[in-house]
């Protein structure tokens, strides 16, 4: 089976603990990244996204292969949009 077959079968809980093992540098049990897992990790990581990634947020990689980098005014509109829980006044 090749990379990218594994890549394009890999389930989202796989890719998000991936993403976040590159993100800290360390896996969920605390053990740091080699640098050669980290590679890797981010090679499968960027695949995932190209492959998987239809709702691209700030600086990832859209689905077919596309770098997305949000500008400031967009992000502030997706927030924006969203739904607010709650608001409060400081005194």
């Amino acid at each position: 089976m090749s990379f990218q077959q594994v890549v394009a079968n890999m389930p989202r809980e796989v890719y998000e603990r991936l993403r976040t093992a590159v993100e800290l540098g360390k896996w969920p049990d605390g053990n740091p990244l080699t640098a050669e897992q980290k590679e890797n990790s981010m090679q499968a990581v960027l695949a995932w996204q190209s492959m998987h990634n239809d709702n691209p947020e700030f600086m990832t990689i859209a689905k077919g292969g596309e770098l997305v980098l949000k500008s400031k005014s967009e992000l502030r509109r997706q927030f924006r949009d969203e739904q607010e829980i709650t608001r409060l006044k400081p005194e």
